[in-house]
């Protein structure tokens, strides 16, 4: 499989069907969606559905990304960039399994799509998204390089935006 980006400890490349039981497995985890607004898959073949139709790489030349680490060839979450076409705008996200959590892998792999997508790919501005709530989130785009932009309502919660600068 093509790597996409390769950073110190981390190569991401695109999520594919074989993916099915570390993407499934990671939405299982209530505490890796609880800021989210998702919800967790059904059953493993729904994940396997999920990704079999995941088009975003055809159509807009990038994605979210499976985290792979380079060391081992570990799975340990996705990041990436995704382009909405109704609001007309990038965004950074990224989610990684609780084991993985409060070692750095979040802001390496998130700042390495940010470079990608400005430098690369020539994007004018990404944004990040949070739930005010989620502290952890927050203050990995912070690291990145995206500053506060503004609050927003997201589904229901207070939620906040960044911007590239």
């Amino acid at each position: 499989m093509e790597k996409i980006i390769e950073t110190e400890r981390l190569y991401l490349r695109e999520l594919n069907i074989n993916d099915a039981d570390f993407f499934y497995h990671l939405n299982l985890d209530k505490d890796v969606l609880k800021y989210t607004g998702d919800k967790p898959f059904v059953d493993l073949n729904s994940s396997k559905l999920f990704l079999e139709n995941y088009d975003h790489y055809k159509k807009f030349g990038l994605g979210r990304w499976a985290v792979i680490n380079k060391e081992n060839n570990e799975f340990l979450g996705w990041c990436g960039l995704k382009f909405s076409e109704e609001l007309n705008e990038y965004d950074i996200g990224f989610r990684f399994f609780k084991k993985y959590w409060n070692k750095g892998y979040a802001t390496e792999s998130a700042k390495s799509c940010i470079e990608y997508g400005l430098g690369k790919l020539k994007l004018h501005e990404i944004i990040g998204r949070a739930m005010k709530k989620n502290k952890a989130s927050i203050k990995v785009l912070e690291k990145i390089g995206l500053e506060y932009n503004r609050d927003f309502d997201f589904e229901g919660n207070k939620g906040v935006i960044y911007k590239t600068k």
